[in-house]
């Protein structure tokens, strides 16, 4: 019999017009939560995906819709979840605002389980203005080492952090007596994404715009959550031979291992709609002194990975 099981997992890794993936590890999967890229009025749900290996992927069919956040009309986007003392928390963007007077922002939803569903947790934006410029728009949630948790988030050029409180659906104060702290980068567009490795934190963001092929990523390294956050230069962007607009991005670490990998959207040569991408893997390394090497984006993706189960 011939053996079909493939061996990597080629990129894109699953079918469908998807972007602005973010990545995570819950329940001992691999788990993608994307953008399902269409219009801004089609744009009424969430899907997931999740793996046992990185190669071969399920999906898990809206895990959270419209209709179940009163204050939504359209254009739901880059979702970001995280766990927390059993529950997980999904930060996501909607309405697309452009000024304080409408309504809409970052809303959080919560659940039980990583694939949903997930349910609005306030009935009203968590983030619904405008502060220091930057639109509230594509969460990134992080958790650092001492569980503080932060939510990164930003466009038009613009990134803010806010510390979030325990209850995660809350917004706390810095010790400065400060709520949104500007941290924009040079080069910022949107996109925010951190990682932690070796007690530095690398703060990631998408350059250019989103619907064209100079899309890309860009990075900086801090001794800081809070920065200040310094570019460095750029480390995911198009191959005229593979894809254009590669960007906006998620990172997985294999547990207990200096192995990373980068989740992100890209879009096929074939293509010239803003909203034809889709989410791809490549292996991300660093140097010897700690610094990203810039990512080769590829057709095969990944290697099977499958996570060591817990005994």
């Amino acid at each position: 019999m011939e053996n079909t099981t493939k061996i990597t997992s080629g990129n894109p890794v699953f079918p469908g017009w998807y972007a602005d993936p973010e990545a995570r590890i819950f329940d001992n999967l691999y788990w993608i939560y994307p953008t399902y890229s269409a219009s801004y009025d089609e744009q009424t749900f969430f899907d997931a995906f999740y793996s046992e290996n990185l190669v071969d992927w399920t999906k898990v069919e809206r895990i959270l819709e419209l209709k179940d956040i009163s204050w939504a009309n359209r254009a739901l986007w880059a979702p970001s979840p995280i766990e927390r003392n059993g529950k997980y928390y999904y930060y996501f963007a909607a309405n697309d605002i452009q000024s304080n007077e409408e309504l809409g922002g970052i809303g959080v939803a919560v659940s039980n389980r990583p694939e949903g569903p997930f349910k609005d947790a306030l009935g009203r934006p968590l983030i619904d203005k405008f502060h220091h410029g930057a639109q509230p728009i594509d969460p990134h949630v992080f958790i650092d080492d001492d569980n503080n948790a932060y939510l990164y988030y930003g466009g038009w050029g613009y990134c803010n952090v806010v510390k979030l409180n325990d209850d995660m659906i809350s917004i706390g104060t810095f010790e400065d007596g400060s709520i949104y702290k500007e941290i924009t980068p040079s080069g910022f567009v949107e996109g925010p994404c951190m990682i932690k490795r070796n007690n530095k934190y690398y703060f990631m963001w998408a350059e250019g715009g989103w619907g064209g092929p100079n899309y890309s990523v860009a990075y900086a390294i801090s001794t800081s959550p809070l920065g200040p956050f310094e570019r460095v230069g750029k480390i995911l962007e198009q191959n005229p031979e593979v894809a254009t607009g590669a960007g906006h991005h998620g990172m997985i670490q294999i547990p207990g291992k200096d192995e990373w990998y980068i989740v992100y959207h890209r879009r096929p040569l074939t293509e010239t709609q803003a909203n034809h991408r889709e989410v791809c893997i490549d292996r991300l390394y660093f140097d010897k002194d700690g610094y990203i090497i810039p990512v080769d984006i590829t057709f095969e993706g990944v290697s099977n990975r499958p996570l060591l189960k817990e005994i």
